[in-house]
């Protein structure tokens, strides 16, 4: 079984995922203590059975976490039917009024711009890093776009961001855990505030719908930081470790500079080969059998993103990466009632940067060896150093 805190195994997980596969499809993992679903069909099955949900249990001890608690107590994600259902429909009807396609020629002018000036920072310093001009602000900036926040506090909401999100790591230092606390209760103190004004003055943007909604205060905050998080978590790794793929595989950014057609499925690559979300945990409501392993009520099993998005019974040559795959059925968005509800702006995002680096910068390399964080759940990069030539 795998150490998650490795920093070989962090490196490259997943020649150890091939090997559990190998195996069997559902393992007992003592360190994680959960069982692990590592097959493709495992790992649906997972994200998609209906007895098995997402059930929240507050961090411990409560009150040193009212404030972490409370946004997911009130999220989408951490909800079941009826709760889930009554909180999605409102959220997806706000999406549904033409918020997000509206946003395409404003994430295409934010990428071209964004890989602008880092084409500027390498013409001067003769390097940059991608992750500081391009991944980390584009989707932060059109979320931010969406929502109706200003801009300007980009920083500080990644800031908050990255803090809530580390508690999702097991085995986490205590003061990690203080630094997320603090992190919830600014973001939503935050967030508080600017939905109050939307209530008073309503604007186009989607906050101003969600206040107009059926939802109380609390659940306006959460569903905002939840679109704030998943929203900038998820895309900002997919283009750092889909720049580091193609990079280090010198063919596939050749043809995805000759072809812009490739673009679109390149996204689905990138997100299958080095997947931004290792794993999501499900709580089962009654007794289940997962590939026949028996997972009682009360116990917690987690789909392996990772592990099924290189499984050789559904991807030819899985650790091949092809920009041209398909089909590409991965799980990267998760799968059932809690598919992925930012989706569509993601697939956006990601292809309007890497539009926009093939155009601009077809001659980009890396500059120095990355910086990968060391956590396992939430997988990404540190840094990203780029040059051309």
């Amino acid at each position: 079984m795998f150490d998650h805190a490795d920093p070989d195994f962090l490196r490259d997980p997943y020649p150890a995922f091939a090997r559990l596969r190998e195996q069997g499809e559902v393992h007992w993992h003592e360190g994680l203590g959960i069982s692990i679903a590592v097959s493709h069909s495992a790992a649906s099955a997972v994200l998609r059975n209906r007895s098995l949900g997402r059930i929240w249990s507050d961090a411990t001890p409560a009150e040193q976490f009212a404030s972490f608690n409370m946004l997911h107590r009130n999220s989408l994600l951490e909800n079941e039917p009826p709760a889930h259902t009554r909180l999605r429909r409102l959220v997806s009807a706000a999406f549904a009024r033409g918020h997000v396609e509206r946003l395409r020629p404003t994430v295409e002018a934010l990428a071209a711009d964004m890989v602008e000036t880092l084409a500027e920072r390498i013409a001067t310093d003769g390097e940059a890093d991608l992750l500081e001009h391009l991944a980390q602000p584009l989707p932060v900036a059109v979320i931010a776009e969406l929502l109706g926040v200003d801009s300007a506090d980009g920083p500080q909401l990644v800031d908050w961001s990255n803090s809530i999100v580390k508690m999702y790591e097991y085995d986490l230092p205590q003061p990690q855990r203080e630094a997320a606390e603090r992190g919830a209760e600014e973001f939503a103190s935050y967030l508080r505030a600017i939905a109050e004004r939307r209530r008073a003055h309503p604007a186009d943007d989607l906050l101003s719908h969600l206040v107009s909604g059926d939802l109380t205060g609390d659940e306006v905050v959460a569903t905002a930081v939840l679109l704030l998080m998943a929203g900038h978590e998820a895309t900002v790794n997919v283009i750092g470790n889909g720049t580091l793929a193609l990079l280090t595989h010198r063919d596939q950014w050749d043809r995805l500079v000759a072809d812009e057609r490739l673009v679109s499925p390149a996204t689905e690559e990138l997100i299958r080969y080095d997947s931004p979300l290792q794993l999501f945990e499900r709580t089962a409501t009654a007794g289940v059998e997962i590939a026949g392993v028996r997972i009682e009520e009360g116990q917690k099993v987690a789909a392996l993103l990772g592990a099924a998005a290189r499984d050789p019974e559904v991807f030819t040559d899985p650790d091949t990466f092809d920009i041209g795959r398909d089909p590409n059925p991965h799980l990267g968005f998760g799968g059932g009632i809690h598919y992925c509800l930012g989706a569509p702006l993601a697939r956006i995002e990601i292809a309007a940067a890497f539009d926009a680096l093939a155009k601009r910068l077809p001659g980009l390399r890396l500059a120095r060896t990355p910086e990968r964080r060391p956590e396992f759940v939430i997988r990404g990069l540190r840094t990203l150093p780029v040059t051309v030539g």
